[in-house]
């Protein structure tokens, strides 16, 4: 809403303070500040207030504003006195106000940091959390105006508004005065407040998507008068799901006689239904999709499926066509997936819904797909149809405009109807709450990603979204780091996503093999090693076994307590008459799944050749069945150096379900007896595989994924001790120093000494390093810091180039400093372009290098590797997000390839990672304390079997980004 020319002269307008926001029941609103041509609409909402509500606003009774109340409630200076309204469809539905007030609660200005704060809802969206939203956004504002205290002043008798502020999760104090309730607030965000924020986001974004993916009734808007056409075609296949609700046919173009299309009415708008609609699908023009969502808002739909085209995808004047649809759908408390999207589809026997262009519906089943391409979800369902496998739920939702993947992490997590999550994702618009939300979806159930564009340095068209700068390695570290299975391709996609879906989680790395093909079981032993696993020598079982001989040595791989899996390989056996019998794939499954219905609890897939049947016989028993657990995750054990070696941790659990017991029924919630019930496998669903390296690469991912369930039981935390030597308070004021009261938006690197003597606050020690802009001065300088010392240039193009001569090591004395100085000078130019200096010399160990950043996308990064070669040429280098854990830290240093060498390769003695661990923690606590810290580079460390040294630092400043992820909950505007 742009500002009027009465606005007060302290302040502009604030449109940042313009927010979407979902509220409790799933709907949308917005948030943004009153302004003077709201007077009408502040009336308005008045008189639809009930006189409860008005009293217990005011304390008396007040039926209406005066002229004067409705002036400076509409009227203000956005400093000391700031009004919020919440919107719907252009109208209010709540209102807040704070006015500063001094310590005796009479108005003031800054520097009083306190404020009276008052609320008023209309009754008809109280419950909706309105309110609650309401004070986050608030108190955002009250913050940024330097305000630290609300104070509120509440009747006893009004207990909603007593519950807001109590369970908001500021630090409060309560008294009883003159009548009333005083409250006070400390606005300084808590990690009780934090937690609140977001578990009501959660609860608000998941019913959301459930609203759009179990309607009543169903609008499909543009069904064509002819067969054919988008809008008729969505129609026919809602119908052929079997949809359990009303649907209705909407076309502008329907004669008024028009009666039924499908055998459903039909109607000219949708306020000629008559009846509430939960859902319309818009697939008409993109030029009347306005004139369709202002017909779907006025009749209180709540979500749309946009199929239309024509937006994003095709440049500047598409993208803003774009942005006005998001805006006009949410003026009206509707979520919209698309534009350009190809529909979604819901299993659930209740629900039975196949709002998309997919002639067909998959089997009902327990993964949840999301993707961001038609095109790809159309080959994904094919590819699990194929493979007798069935789907939750799916949604592709296009340019994805509003409902993202996010907003699927947040429904998934509490869905009991899905076990395995799958996303397509060609872009990240809020990466940090991605891995928030996967992290935390990840412990209760495996998140499978293929991230598209991956290389292409832009946004797919249509994705008007943050761009990262990056590279793709790191970010799926930073997957990895939150517990998602990053996969390069769809097809490894479904695979994981089979045996996710439908076997217990490995305990460990050990897989036993066994099948009637050497040969096969040798292709199979080799992809176990390529992929990181340790199998046990294949058991071959001869071309002349047959189905009861496959399933013994099954349950006798099963029944191995030196085996954590295993995979089956198998070939059309020989029969009697000396030909291949290719179609008794059915009697084989049978066979198998016997073996692993009375089994203990292992992750079982197969490899076949030409087995007609076997790999829809093996996925047709109870494949929409949950999948209990077999027995809970335990503690995790230390981080160890050898990451190969199995962990002695207990098992975790099965992803999502999955233990060998009788499944619930469908949608049924897990019992105590599902999810630790009795081991052995679920009868049927075993993933079947056509080659070796794929059901290995499945399989290694699970491994990987219960490791990390495992460590995830037992989080890390940032050891207390660290608290004890940082000076964050000083911190901050030597940065606000450094920046200056104006600072350059684009910062500004430290000098070797600044940079120094942050970090030392931060208990971060730098070796000096002293000027030797000539001999004299470089001999005075090692006299001051004692030999033996080294020499080294500083200019950029030579700076941590060892390789190129610009460093001279143990240099014992005078005569060894001068010699090379003069080397030095002669061989790379004067000293006024090389910047010499002089340093004593570190004690001898690994050369590493620490790092840290914040990307515009992803937020803070904590970086590291070994300096030079494997982290320059090689990229071998490790990531994790900030704040980073012990735990991250020690994962850390053991990710890189080239870990052995801090851990006594080739006999050399093992560094003190101990060390290491906690520098990387200091650094992490830097950038997470003080965001004006936008990179770090620490190079080289040197760390020795006893300690390190820090060599080199270089540290930039700059004004800090914002931070959404920490900000009042808010929908995303591109």
């Amino acid at each position: 809403m742009e500002p009027t020319g009465e606005q007060s002269p302290h302040h502009a307008y604030p449109d940042h303070w313009e927010a979407d926001v979902v509220l409790r029941d799933g709907g949308t609103a917005r948030i943004r500040p009153i302004t003077t041509d709201d007077a009408d609409r502040l009336v308005s909402f008045y008189e639809q207030v009930s006189d409860e509500s008005k009293y217990y606003r005011f304390f008396a009774p007040y039926p209406r504003l005066s002229a004067r109340d409705v002036h400076r409630f509409t009227h203000h200076d956005y400093v000391d006195r700031v009004g919020l309204a919440v919107t719907i469809g252009g109208e209010f539905i709540a209102t807040v106000r704070f006015d500063r007030i001094d310590e005796r609660g009479r108005p003031a200005s800054a520097p009083a940091d306190e404020a009276e704060v008052a609320f008023l809802v209309q009754d008809a969206h109280q419950g909706r959390g309105v309110a609650s939203a309401l004070l986050e956004h608030i108190a955002a504002v009250a913050r940024e105006r330097g305000i630290r205290r609300f104070a509120a002043e509440v009747l006893p008798a009004n207990n909603k508004m007593i519950k807001v502020f109590r369970d908001a999760g500021f630090t409060q104090q309560r008294s009883f005065e003159d009548g009333s309730v005083h409250l006070t607030l400390d606005l300084e965000p808590t990690a009780e407040s934090l937690a609140v924020q977001r578990a009501r986001e959660q609860r608000a974004e998941a019913r959301s998507v459930q609203r759009l993916l179990a309607p009543g009734s169903v609008a499909v808007v543009g069904v064509g008068r002819a067969p054919g056409g988008v809008g008729r075609t969505v129609l026919r296949n809602l119908l052929a799901s079997g949809f359990t609700g009303r649907a209705y046919a909407v076309n502008t173009s329907f004669a008024e006689d028009q009666g039924t299309v499908e055998g459903v009415p039909a109607h000219r708008s949708v306020g000629g239904i008559g009846e509430q609609v939960d859902l319309a699908v818009v697939a008409v023009p993109a030029d009347r999709v306005p004139e369709a969502v202002a017909d779907c808002g006025e009749q209180g739909v709540q979500g749309l499926v946009v199929l239309t085209a024509g937006y994003a995808e095709r440049g500047t004047e598409g993208r803003e066509r774009q942005r006005e649809l998001v805006r006009q759908a949410r003026s009206y408390g509707m979520r919209i997936i698309g534009p350009n999207a190809f529909g979604i589809i819901n299993t659930s026997d209740a629900v039975r819904l196949n709002a998309s262009l997919a002639p067909e519906s998959p089997k009902a089943g327990r993964i949840g797909l999301f993707t961001q391409s038609g095109a790809i979800g159309i080959a994904v369902l094919s590819g699990l149809h194929r493979r007798g496998a069935g789907l939750s739920a799916f949604i592709s939702a296009g340019n994805r405009a509003d409902v993202s993947g996010n907003d699927l992490l947040q429904y998934w997590y509490e869905d009991q109807g899905t076990d395995v999550a799958l996303l397509y994702l060609e872009s990240l618009g809020n990466p940090r709450k991605f891995t928030r939300l996967a992290r935390r979806t990840a412990a209760v159930k495996p998140v499978v990603v293929v991230k598209g564009a991956r290389h292409s340095g832009s946004n797919p068209p249509g994705h008007a979204v943050p761009v990262s700068r990056i590279p793709d390695a790191t970010v799926s570290a930073l997957m990895r780091q939150a517990g998602v299975i990053r996969v390069d391709t769809v097809t490894e996609m479904v695979d994981a996503g089979l045996l996710l879906a439908g076997q217990p989680l490995p305990d460990g790395p050990r897989v036993a093999i066994l099948g009637n093909s050497e040969s096969l079981g040798l292709l199979t032993y080799d992809a176990c090693l390529a992929e990181g696993l340790r199998p046990r020598p294949p058991r071959d079982l001869t071309t002349a076994a047959g189905p009861r001989d496959f399933r013994n040595a099954l349950a006798e791989a099963l029944a191995d307590r030196t085996s954590d899996a295993v995979i089956v390989t198998a070939i059309p056996w020989v029969g009697e008459n000396g030909e291949a019998e290719t179609g008794d794939g059915e009697v084989l499954a049978a066979a198998l799944r016997e073996a692993a219905a009375t089994g203990p609890a292992k992750p079982v897939a197969v490899v076949h050749v030409e087995m007609g049947g076997l790999a829809q016989a093996l996925a047709a028993a109870t494949s929409t069945a949950a999948r209990p657990e077999s027995r809970p995750a335990g503690p995790a054990p230390g981080p160890n150096p050898d990451p190969g070696a199995p962990s002695a941790a207990p098992s975790a659990a099965p992803a999502g379900g999955g233990g060998r017991s009788e499944d619930p029924a469908p949608g049924t919630p897990a019992t105590d007896e599902h999810v630790n019930g009795p081991a052995g496998p679920a009868a049927g669903r075993i993933p079947a595989y056509p080659a070796a390296e794929r059901a290995v690469r499945a399989l290694a991912e699970a491994v990987k994924y219960a490791q990390w369930r495992r460590h995830a039981a037992a989080p890390g935390k940032v050891p207390a001790f660290l608290d004890d030597t940082i000076d964050e308070h000083g911190t901050a004021g030597l940065i606000g120093t450094l920046l200056g009261p104006d600072p350059d938006p684009r910062g500004r690197p430290l000098t070797h000494d600044e940079a120094r003597e942050l970090l030392a606050r931060y208990g971060v020690t730098v070796r000096a390093a002293l000027p030797a802009p000539d001999p004299e001065a470089a001999v005075a300088a090692a006299a001051k810091l004692g030999y033996p010392v080294a020499l080294k240039t500083t200019a950029p193009h030579l700076r941590h180039r060892a390789d190129l001569g610009g460093v001279r090591l143990d240099l014992a004395n005078e005569n060894a400093l001068r010699r090379s100085y003069d080397e030095l000078t002669d061989l790379l130019g004067a000293p006024a372009e090389l910047r010499p200096v002089v340093q004593a010399m570190a004690p001898r160990g690994v050369d590493t290098v620490v790092r840290a950043s914040i990307d515009a996308a992803a937020g803070a990064v904590l970086s590291f590797g070994l300096a030079g070669a494997p982290s320059e040429l090689l990229g071998d280098t490790a990531h994790r997000l900030v704040p980073a854990t012990d735990r991250d830290a020690a994962e850390l240093i053991r990710s890189i390839r080239a870990a052995p060498v801090l851990f006594g390769w080739r006999g050399s003695a093992p560094v003190d990672t101990a060390a290491l661990e906690e520098l990387l923690l200091r650094v992490s606590r830097l950038v997470d304390d003080h965001p004006e810290v936008v990179s770090v580079a620490l190079e080289p460390v040197v760390v020795a079997t006893d300690g390190l040294t820090v060599l080199g630092a270089s540290v930039r400043l700059a004004p800090p980004p914002a931070r959404s992820d920490l900000g009042p909950r808010r929908l995303p505007s591109y």
